[in-house]
């Protein structure tokens, strides 16, 4: 009878260890923000102001997998034309293709807080397979008694393979993508 109490008792703590909490980005401290080349002498940086970022992770941020969900149509790249340019056919069709998502399926700590987590991106209804460096900056403890995590996130996707401007010959090819986000155990 003894042994299988302190089995139960190590099966529990190992699931209170590694259990896994819901994680929410704080989007007054976070953003989402591209740079492309132009003519291929200046870079255009741009940012999408309506996210969504949910994150499954134990207390201490490790191996997250994450839900990423943007608004097409919040594209700002401060020029309104270039804007309704970006929202249209030739671009995000954001009338057909609404939202783009990111859904990671795989995590590979890199050490010292550095990681890449691979998934599945959706642009302009197109699906591709794709890599995210991550950082992961910190965690402290919130007012909340809950903890903060602080981390960056960046990859580069072929604009074309997501008919993104397809043929203009202006547009950089490539397309870096930063992710700066803070997230808050639930």
């Amino acid at each position: 009878m003894k042994k299988i109490f302190i089995t139960l008792i190590l099966i529990f703590s190992i699931n209170v260890v590694s259990a896994q909490n819901t994680w929410k980005v704080d989007k007054a401290h976070s953003s989402i923000t591209f740079s492309v080349s132009h003519f291929m002498i200046s870079e255009v940086t741009g940012n999408f102001n309506g996210f969504d970022i949910d994150a499954e992770a134990n207390e201490k941020f490790e191996k997250p997998v994450f839900k990423v969900s943007i608004n097409a149509a919040s594209i700002n790249t401060n020029q309104k034309g270039r804007d309704n340019h970006l929202k249209s056919p030739d671009f995000f069709n954001v009338k057909k293709n609404p939202t783009i998502t990111f859904n990671s399926d795989s995590f590979n700590d890199l050490k010292d807080g550095n990681f890449e987590t691979n998934g599945t991106i959706t642009i302009n209804g197109i699906a591709k397979k794709i890599t995210f460096k991550g950082k992961l900056n910190g965690i402290i403890k919130a007012r909340s008694g809950k903890n903060k995590a602080g981390l960056k996130l960046t990859s580069t996707i072929k604009r074309e393979e997501f008919n993104l401007g397809k043929g203009m010959s202006p547009i950089g090819k490539d397309v870096t993508v930063t992710i700066n986000i803070e997230m808050n155990q639930q």
